[in-house]
């Protein structure tokens, strides 16, 4: 630990109790070796601890740092003191590098034992030593044992063995400054879980302490995060999507912190949480809303019920975590909207041929029970009636306003195969009743396969159909049973002729 490395009790080479004579020995001392560029040694050194070089700006810095009572007291809690024979046996093991054997004489008064006149200065000893350690396990007692030390009546007996007689402390403020000192000796080697692991032995007034030092950069840093993309949503919210998951991401640590020091019952961790949670939902539905009024081709709607799932986890108040339903629930709507809509229209228009169909058919029901003996029905015009029986020409138009190319790239991205299923369907059977140029209007409905196949069929079938009025004419004006004859042979060849076509065309796309 630097503080502990570089303390200046050690650059001045004395311990942090000695007496007022001694320092200003020791402070003459050395002062006067570095001026005339002598190597400075001391006792105190110890060879466990890193190399220390002593300049004359890092000496008079030192002295300086320990002229005041509440510095010397700051600084002699990150160094040692020889206050009875067990500290001044130990000592002198560290100063033979035996510094398993001054442990062994500190954990022998400390371990098990409350803080008492004969021992404060062993607790503040080893908890100095434990805190050189790399292992977070001794370090955890290095710091229990100093908060053992500031909170016991005998902290008083410590502050005067080190500062003035008549100088007193107040011993939560000491536990606080010992904390801020601590957090920033950690800093930049443990994670807050780890550095908060590091003081659990420790009791509620540190507790409490470091749970308001450690809410206030958290909670800042997520209100500046959640004010931050705010003001980026409002200016872009087609990007409002790429903005939300950094939010969620950026306020997750700090977010996981809040939760472990305060509890998600905690009004100031339901506060943020909840904040947060309606920022990223409000990128979602910008972004939705953006992304649909655009026509965008990303699936910008299963991005949003992302968002949104994401905050509803972090909400925790009522009003929020209802939003973040009632959203998801209006998003599960209108997950398969554009193929829903699809199937609506082309459904409307198949119903409608259906309903066509079966008024011809009354009415040639009708007109068989009505009939005489001699009198026949002209099937061919009822057939040319039911292909008729809509105007498709205005049907595809309305399907052209109806159904978007951006609708059919959705539809082709849907996870609902019993809808697409449905679709397709709809879509073979308009198909099946519309002309090859009709085909042309409205072909990018059929992405799953080429409509060529499909024009050459309705081609073949404009052509059978006017190949048989031509017959029917024929049969009209030839009259009775030699037209009736005529017909029947015309349209034999018509039916070979229509084969012979469409066989040929459909050749084209083997």
């Amino acid at each position: 630990m630097e503080l502990i490395q570089n303390n200046p009790y050690r650059i001045a080479g004395i311990l942090s109790n000695a007496t007022e004579r001694e320092l200003q020995k020791q402070k003459t001392k050395i002062k006067a070796y570095s001026k005339v560029g002598k190597e400075i040694n001391s006792d105190y050194d110890f060879q466990d601890l890193n190399n220390i070089t002593r300049t004359e700006d890092s000496i008079n810095k030192a002295f300086s740092n320990i002229e005041q009572n509440q510095d010397k007291v700051n600084y002699a809690l990150f160094w040692f003191l020889n206050a009875n024979p067990f500290d001044n046996t130990a000592i002198e093991y560290l100063k033979n590098g035996d510094k398993e054997k001054a442990i062994e004489i500190w954990e022998k008064v400390t371990q098990n034992k409350d803080v008492n006149s004969k021992n404060f200065s062993a607790f503040n000893n080893l908890g100095t030593y434990k805190l050189l350690s790399k292992n977070q396990d001794e370090i955890k007692e290095g710091i229990e044992a100093k908060i053992k030390l500031i909170e016991s009546e005998y902290f008083e007996s410590f502050v005067h063995s080190v500062a003035d007689e008549t100088f007193t402390i107040d011993n939560e403020k000491q536990i606080e400054i010992l904390v801020d000192e601590l957090l920033t000796q950690f800093k930049n080697q443990y994670s807050s879980s780890e550095t908060l692991q590091l003081f659990s032995n420790c009791n509620g007034s540190t507790q409490n302490y470091l749970s308001k030092k450690f809410t206030e950069e958290p909670l800042h840093n997520i209100g500046s995060q959640i004010s931050s993309t705010k003001n980026k949503r409002k200016d872009n919210k087609l990007d409002a999507y790429e903005f939300g998951l950094s939010l969620a991401a950026n306020c997750k640590d700090d977010l996981v912190t809040l939760q472990s020091l305060l509890g998600t019952t905690d009004l100031k961790y339901k506060t943020i949480a909840d904040q947060l949670a309606n920022e990223i939902m409000q990128c979602g539905i910008d972004y939705f809303n953006e992304s649909q009024e655009n026509n965008s081709r990303d699936n910008y709607l299963e991005q949003a019920q992302k968002l949104t799932k994401i905050a509803d986890r972090i909400a925790i108040g009522k009003l929020t975590k209802d939003r973040a339903k009632d959203s998801l629930a209006s998003l599960e709507e209108m997950k398969d909207q554009e193929v829903n809509q699809a199937i609506a229209l082309l459904n409307s228009i198949k119903l409608a041929y259906d309903k066509a169909i079966s008024e011809i058919e009354a009415q040639v029901s009708q007109m068989l029970m009505s009939m005489s003996y001699n009198q026949t029905i002209n099937y061919t015009k009822v057939d040319k009636m039911k292909a008729n029986c809509l105007d498709w020409s205005k049907v595809v138009e309305v399907i052209s306003n109806g159904i978007s190319m951006n609708d059919v790239a959705t539809i082709q991205r849907c996870s609902n195969q019993s809808k697409v299923s449905e679709y397709k369907n709809l879509v073979d059977f308009l198909f099946s009743k519309i002309g090859p140029i009709q085909i042309n209007k409205v072909k990018y409905l059929c992405y799953w396969k080429d409509v060529r196949a499909a024009q050459a069929k309705s081609t073949a079938k404009k052509i059978g159909r006017t190949a048989v009025d031509t017959a029917t004419s024929a049969n009209e004006a030839s009259g009775g049973c030699l037209g009736e004859i005529f017909s029947r042979v015309i349209g034999f060849v018509v039916v070979i002729i229509i084969i012979m076509i469409i066989g040929g065309i459909l050749s084209l796309f083997d």
